[in-house]
């Protein structure tokens, strides 16, 4: 077994990409004269530009670690984040929504609610929706600082300056346009980084394909007290929570993740609505969501099957844990703890030694956010290995960026302009934006160190997404389609539907249990989905009992374009060849969507 250490090559490859990752930035500062330019990129992005980015936004290093993690621990049923979690809600936004966010003409999300609804709710979610961008960004960090640490043996704290100071450097350089164009580059990237993992991962005659790979994880299925297939399926075992990794329903998978997660990641969350809302047109915005499907599909196979060949692949290369720097006596005393290439998580005790990390239950906690790192130094020899840093360097860049870019909106937009500082000139309002993404990276480090609590930070994410996307989808579902929604409904639905899953969160375990533990769901995942559905129902109901009992003071004719039965149907796709047209292309795509699931059922 040996230690990785990259070369002279793999150095220039990264040093390269950062370069030119700045160059883009100085490049377009000059074209950055106006707000719009610097958060919507002046609404000029062609929507296959548009559509790479929404999907790379989404590809961070949160998405490759916590997805390769997600692999790992939970096998192929992580494939529906990608299909039942993504494929429907994506359709719904660019044939439904996209032309109330377009049409309205809103600068975000936080100012489409201030159309529909009021001030008030606007507020109470741009304060969230803020505070979960600079979660999201944290957790950014901790994953390249993750990754750094592995490969380069850089500690966790310089890890988290140098990424923040790249990600500052051409943020404020070049605003959205900048971060569009730069994700782009890094969707090819990480495409290029990540596909010849899985091809040697896949190679490796210790793994022996796809077909040894399968049979290998039926045994790991049964040694865990599955039936076979548990990690090699998608719907077959999800019957009854005892017959997955996951612990989750069927019910649970579809109305949780499938519904109130997906829906309100997809449909209400700044971060991908803001990269549609940059296209050229109403027709390109409707297309930005849809064409990104097409790669969105094809992720699992770069992400989530290295997390799976990494939990049967023997172990040829150390990866460094914290015992390894602080403790090598109880690294070497728990090297049997180790799952293929994924090693165990450890921690300081109260006397400052260095031991394992156990749950409640007393089993050893898996470091499965190590997971993509540790094949990467396994599988890539020099040359190669700089590419894949460089991947993962830009899945993180994206990820990062994306979160800034719409904090920066969010913040100037619907915190500072309508609370703090009134009727400024653009130009004042171009300069706190650039102000926001200084003071929104340096919030994001306390994040960073709160991500390592968890095993998997993909369980972080879900997490922060329930307790906002959850009851925000409850409140644009009813707003958008139900024109007796009020004002004092959609604040008092949010409101409520946040404490809901806080006090889900209280109750519950194995993350939690703040109060006491009245269920334990047997995995966070599971938690974090049935907490989506009760602050979803929560808010749907509150909503709809203050909004009868409320008076409506938007009329009609202020509700025209926000509401789907007062706004006139779109005629503009009437034109286009019909392999361009909206619904044209997501027919066929929610077919081969369908198709996937029956294949890998």
């Amino acid at each position: 077994m040996h230690t990785v250490r990259l070369e002279y090559v793999d150095y220039i490859i990264l040093g390269v990409y950062v370069i030119f990752v700045l160059g883009v930035g100085f490049a377009l500062k000059r074209y950055m004269k106006t707000s719009t330019d610097f958060f919507l990129s002046g609404r000029s992005i062609p929507a296959w530009i548009a559509a790479l980015a929404f999907i790379s936004a989404n590809l961070g290093a949160n998405e490759v670690i916590g997805m390769g993690a997600n692999g790992a621990k939970y096998g192929l049923l992580t494939c529906h984040f990608y299909w039942i979690g993504a494929v429907p809600a994506m359709v719904f936004i660019g044939l439904f929504m996209m032309p109330f966010y377009y049409g309205s003409k809103a600068r975000s999300v936080p100012e489409y609610l201030k159309f529909r609804f009021d001030e008030k709710t606007r507020g109470f979610n741009a304060i969230s929706f803020a505070a979960m961008t600079i979660f999201q960004s944290g957790i950014s960090m901790y994953a390249v600082a993750t990754l750094l640490n592995v490969l380069l043996g850089w500690s966790f704290h310089l890890s988290v300056i140098v990424s923040a100071v790249i990600v500052l450097a051409y943020i404020v350089l070049g605003g959205l346009t900048s971060a569009i164009y730069n994700e782009v580059l890094q969707f090819f990237l990480i495409f290029l980084g990540f596909l010849p993992l899985v091809l040697l991962g896949l190679s490796d005659p210790d793994v022996g394909g796809w077909s040894g790979l399968v049979d290998k994880l039926n045994g790991v299925a049964q040694s865990e007290g599955f039936q076979p297939g548990a990690w090699t399926s998608v719907w077959a075992n999800t019957g009854s929570i005892a017959d997955n990794p996951m612990h989750i329903h069927w019910f649970g998978m579809a109305m949780g993740l499938g519904f109130v997660l997906a829906f309100g990641y997809w449909c209400t969350d700044f971060l991908v609505v803001q990269r549609a809302m940059a296209a050229e047109s109403m027709s390109a915005a409707r297309r930005v969501p849809i064409l990104a499907i097409i790669p969105k599909i094809m992720i699992p196979a770069i992400v989530i099957v290295p997390g799976m060949i990494a939990l049967v692949a023997p172990q040829r290369v150390q990866v460094p844990t914290l015992a390894d720097e602080r403790a090598p006596e109880v690294a070497a005393q728990s090297s049997a703890s180790w799952r293929g290439l994924i090693p165990p998580k450890f921690k300081e005790a109260e006397d400052g030694k260095i031991v394992l990390e156990r749950d409640s239950k007393g089993n050893v906690v898996m470091d499965y956010d190590k997971t993509i790192p540790a094949m990467l130094i396994q599988y890539f020899p020099t040359g190669l290995l700089g590419l894949g840093l460089t991947a993962l360097l830009a899945s993180f860049m994206s990820g990062m960026a994306g979160n800034v870019t719409a904090f920066n909106t969010v913040w100037t937009y619907d915190i500072y302009q309508s609370y703090i500082a009134r009727n400024k000139s653009d130009r004042h309002y171009l300069r706190m934006g650039r102000m926001a993404t200084v003071f929104g990276i340096l919030i994001s480090i306390g994040p960073a160190y709160l991500a390592t609590r968890f095993n998997n930070i993909m369980d972080f994410i879900q997490l922060t997404f329930g307790f906002v996307n959850a009851p925000l989808f409850a409140t644009f579902l009813l707003g958008m389609f139900w024109k007796r929604a009020t004002g004092h409904g959609a604040f008092f639905g949010l409101l409520s539907g946040t404490a809901a899953s806080a006090l889900h969160q209280a109750l519950t375990v194995p993350k939690g249990g703040w109060i006491t533990a009245v269920y334990d769901y047997g995995s966070e995942m599971a938690q974090n989905f049935w907490m989506a559905i009760f602050a979803w129902t929560v808010c749907f109901v509150v909503t709809i009992v203050v909004s009868l009992a409320t008076r409506q003071k938007k009329s009609d004719d202020q509700l025209r374009g926000l509401v789907y039965s007062l706004t006139p149907r779109i005629k503009e796709d009437r034109h286009l060849a019909w392999y361009l047209r909206p619904a044209v292309l997501a027919a066929i795509l929610i077919a081969i969507t369908v198709a996937l699931n029956v294949v890998f059922w």
